[in-house]
C-alpha cells in the first residue's frame, strides 16, 4: 500500500477500541476509501482536540496518513447538520454500524452506500415523534437492502433466482439465504411478487435510498413485518451469527 495522506475525507466513526493509556483505534466508514482503521493518538487526554469530535453517527472530515493497515489520524472536524440520535434511534444507529463492520471489507470504497448511510443517520437523528418511528423503520429496511446489494448478497428481486423467471404480481415469494427468491409455501413468510418488483425498481433508481425508503413505507403492516423478518434472517446468515449484538441489546432493554 502506497504511503499517502488523505485530507478532508467525509467519514463516520463506526467503533472505537482502546489502544493505549491515551490513544484509541477507530473503525471509520469513509466515502472514497471505504472502511478504514486509524489510530487517534492522545485522543483520551482531556486536552485532546479529538476528544469531543470523534463520536459515532456524526458527519466528520478526517485527515490521515500512513502505509500500514492502521493509519494515523492527523485531524478531524465535525461537519454539523444534526445532533446525536438518542434512545432506540441510537441503538438503531449502532445496529447499522455493526452491519458495516461485519459485512464490509477494509479499503473497499462504496460511495453510494456511504450516501445511503448518511441518509439513514439523518433520519435516525430527527426528533419528530409519532409517524417518525415508521419512517425510521423504513429507513433501516432500505439501508439493509442497499447494503446487501452493494456487497453482492442480494439477488435480483424481480425474478425467481433459480429459474430466472419474472415474478408474478399476485404470487407470494420468499427470500432465503441459500436459495434467493422462490415461490413460498403457505406457511412461509413472504411478499407478493408485485412488492418485490417495486423494491427492485426503487433500488435501481438514481436516488435508491430515498426511493427504497418510500417503497418500504408504502408496504402494508403485514408485508412490512414480512420484509423485516426475511432481511433479518438473510443478514444474520451472512454475518455468521444467530442474533446481532445490537439486536439482542434492543430485546434486553425492551424486556426490562
Amino acid at each position: 500500500m502506497a504511503n499517502h495522506r488523505v485530507s478532508h475525507e467525509p467519514a463516520y466513526v463506526l467503533h472505537r477500541y482502546d489502544w493505549s493509556e491515551s490513544s484509541v483505534i477507530l473503525e471509520a466508514f469513509t466515502r472514497h476509501h471505504g472502511r478504514i482503521a486509524v489510530v487517534a493518538k492522545g485522543a483520551k487526554r482531556p486536552s485532546s482536540n479529538f476528544r469531543p469530535v470523534l463520536l459515532p453517527l456524526q458527519p466528520l472530515q478526517l485527515n490521515y496518513g500512513g502505509d500500514a493497515e492502521i493509519r494515523t489520524l492527523k485531524g478531524a472536524e465535525w461537519m454539523g447538520g444534526h445532533v446525536m440520535p438518542t434512545g432506540e434511534s441510537l441503538l438503531s444507529g449502532y445496529y447499522i454500524n455493526e452491519l458495516l463492520l461485519r459485512l464490509l471489507a477494509r479499503d473497499d470504497a462504496h460511495e453510494a452506500l456511504f450516501d445511503a448511510y448518511a441518509g439513514v443517520v439523518e433520519v435516525l437523528a430527527s426528533d419528530h415523534a409519532g409517524a417518525q418511528a415508521a419512517t425510521q423503520a423504513a429507513a433501516l429496511r432500505a439501508f439493509e437492502l442497499l447494503l446487501l446489494r452493494e456487497v453482492g448478497l442480494l439477488p435480483a428481486l424481480d425474478t425467481e433466482t433459480l429459474t430466472l423467471s419474472p415474478l408474478l404480481p399476485d404470487v407470494r415469494y420468499t427470500l432465503l439465504p441459500e436459495a434467493g427468491l422462490r415461490e413460498a409455501a403457505d406457511d412461509e413468510t413472504a411478499l407478493a411478487g408485485a412488492d418485490w418488483q417495486a423494491l427492485q425498481t426503487a433500488l435501481d433508481d438514481r436516488a435508491p435510498f430515498t426511493d427504497t425508503l418510500r417503497c418500504v413505507a408504502q408496504l402494508t403492516g403485514g408485508s412490512n413485518a414480512a420484509l423485516r423478518g426475511q432481511l433479518r434472517v438473510l443478514l444474520n446468515y451472512h454475518c455468521g451469527v444467530s442474533t446481532l449484538r445490537t439486536r439482542q441489546m434492543m430485546r434486553d432493554l425492551q424486556a426490562l
